[in-house]
């Protein structure tokens, strides 16, 4: 490991900078658009960027206030830098999350060290939730930036001395801006954090000696809030209603069937943390003997309280951190609707617990719970091999299932990418446990802990990905992009049976979505007096009125075909009659 001389700083930046840029760039555009949240958002975007009205995101020509607006804005930049294309919708949230990265180590090294910073840095990198949230054109990269840096700015702005308050402000941008990337829950994880750790801690009275709380407040609404105000003076209560039903409602009631079970969240932190999520028990039962002994020593008199000299080289980073995951957890459990990305903010607080705890294993070898962790973490790393060697067995099993949405579902095959995943775990695992139990060579495990990772993780990107995206992302897409080179701005694209909102960013226009059993809305929509397309599964053709019955199939695509009402269409060079293929879509 690098000792904490400044020299060794600019390296490890480099490193970390090169390393991140390559787990969350490498193939970043070669996968189509996912459905349903990676679509919507992409064609929000596109719609903004191709507008230019900055202000009202719309989705298929209607409103969209799922989400606020920071996140389109980002993407309007990349479409404007990189075209419009799958890299460009992704762009922000790899950049942010490679931000995130160089946040976490300058914020760790500044408190504990340089040892400390690398290694909370890499372990905030090197786990499959953040890895896959980087590199996703979804609000939640950005979003964890914001509440991350709202909150290390609360701290330094805490316990910094002198001029070290102006920190703070931190706190109070980071808020605003998260609240223009997801809505209330920007603002709501900083303020519950901070709550419970001033409480913990009793720091109250210096936080309103040194937290400008209504300067502060003042500056959230007046970043925040404008975007807020204009919506509502434009559009009324079509936007106040539709934002109520997506903050409130989602918390209150499961949204699009996301209502999965209270326990939901802990193997999601356990498996998207692993493998340093196996270190968390440990590190929270020294943190909370810490603060209870703490605590004890005040009630006795023994140490000052409501004191700020701890900057971060006693047992209150800890206390933070702790505080931070638990509220967070709590917080997005107790919501009806949960989704694996929901606790994302929460995973710098982990990596900071699980850091420290390593870093103080590495100095005294017989720290409290670190042979047990090391034994945790190789035997879940052996279970998920056994899991990775299943893979191609399951899915064979049970692709049958898998046909309403991804029609060549039984032809797919999973490749030789799970076999190689499933060997590097068991033989990275098997070293974790060997170096990690030995004392003497201990900083060892940690570096094959996360190389072990980034291969795996690698090897899903190479080997995985291009297959699933041939055979089950791609095709309709595909199609989409085909009927917007043919249709004109006045003539009619139909998606029938698959609700997919990709087909509205690759068509490039507006898309009537119809789903299965909807008849009656069919029929009404051929009787349209212009050029129609239907883009169907190959399976529903069965289920079209008779209306349909000339339509012509122009092209498929592995269990999709596109129909139109007039056969003559602008086929791409590339297409071949046994099974056409469309020019190489951007990121395709």
């Amino acid at each position: 490991m690098l000792d904490d001389r400044r020299p060794n700083q600019l390296m490890t930046v480099v490193i970390l900078l090169a390393l991140s840029s390559l787990l969350l760039f490498l193939g970043l555009g070669d996968m189509g658009l996912t459905d349903r949240d990676e679509g919507r958002n992409a064609e929000a975007g596109r719609e903004m960027f191709a507008s230019g009205d900055l202000v009202t995101p719309t989705f298929n020509g209607e409103l969209r206030v799922a989400k606020p607006v920071f996140v389109y804005w980002l993407m309007t930049i990349s479409y404007r830098v990189f075209g419009v294309n799958e890299f460009a919708a992704r762009a922000p949230s790899a950049l942010f999350g490679m931000a995130l990265i160089l946040m976490q180590y300058l914020f760790l090294t500044r408190l504990r060290g340089q040892t400390a910073g690398l290694v909370g840095a890499l372990m905030l990198l090197l786990n499959i939730e953040m890895l896959a949230l980087g590199r996703m054109a979804i609000t939640d990269s950005v979003l964890i930036f914001f509440t991350t840096l709202s909150l290390y700015g609360f701290w330094l702005g805490l316990h910094e001395p002198g001029a070290g308050r102006h920190w703070i402000w931190g706190f109070y941008v980071g808020m605003a801006l998260a609240t223009l990337t997801k809505g209330p829950v920007g603002f709501l994880v900083p303020l519950l954090t901070a709550g419970l750790y001033l409480t913990a801690a009793r720091r109250w009275t210096i936080f309103w000696q040194r937290g400008f709380p209504i300067a502060g407040t003042v500056v959230v609404i007046l970043l925040a809030g404008p975007w807020y105000a204009a919506m509502f003076l434009l559009h009324g209560d079509a936007y106040s209603s539709q934002a109520k039903v997506h903050t409130v409602g989602r918390f209150l009631a499961p949204m699009e069937g996301h209502g999965v079970g209270f326990w939901f969240y802990v193997p999601v932190l356990l498996l998207g943390f692993f493998p340093w999520s196996l270190m968390l028990p440990a590190a929270f039962a020294q943190t909370y003997k810490s603060w209870r002994e703490q605590r004890s020593l005040a009630d006795a008199g023994a140490t000052p309280v409501d004191s700020h000299a701890d900057s971060g080289s006693g047992k209150e980073l800890e206390w933070f951190a702790a505080l931070w995951l638990v509220g967070t957890f709590i917080f997005f459990t107790v919501s009806s609707t949960r989704l694996p990305h929901y606790i994302g903010p929460l995973f710098p607080a982990a990596s900071i617990l699980a850091a420290l705890y390593w870093a103080r294993a590495l100095k005294d070898p017989s720290t409290a719970g670190i042979r047990g962790s090391i034994h945790a973490v190789t035997g879940v790393g052996y279970l998920l091999a056994i899991g990775f060697a299943s893979l191609p067995w399951l899915y064979s099993k049970f692709a049958g299932k898998l046909v309403k949405e991804f029609p060549t579902a039984v032809q797919f095959d999973l490749g030789i990418g799970p076999y190689l995943a499933a060997a590097v775990l068991l033989i990275g695992m098997g070293l974790v446990g060997y170096f990690g139990l030995n004392e003497a060579r201990r900083n060892t495990a940690f570096g094959i802990a996360g190389g072990v990772v980034a291969t795996v993780f690698l090897l899903a990107v190479l080997t995985v990905i291009p297959g699933l995206n041939r055979y089950a992302i791609a095709p309709p897409q595909e199609l989409a992009y085909a009927a917007g080179l043919n249709l004109a701005p006045e003539d009619q694209l139909i998606a029938f049976g698959t609700l997919r909102p990709s087909m509205a960013f690759y068509s490039r226009r507006k898309v009537l979505f119809i789903p299965p059993g909807e008849s009656k809305r069919l029929q009404a929509a051929l009787a349209y007096p212009g050029r129609t397309m239907i883009l169907l599964p190959e399976a529903m053709q069965e289920a079209l009125p008779k209306e349909a019955a000339t339509y012509q199939p122009v092209l498929k695509r592995y269990g999709y075909i596109l129909l139109a009402s007039q056969p003559m269409v602008t086929i791409p060079q590339s297409a071949t009659p046994e099974q056409p293929s469309l020019p190489k879509i951007p990121g395709h």
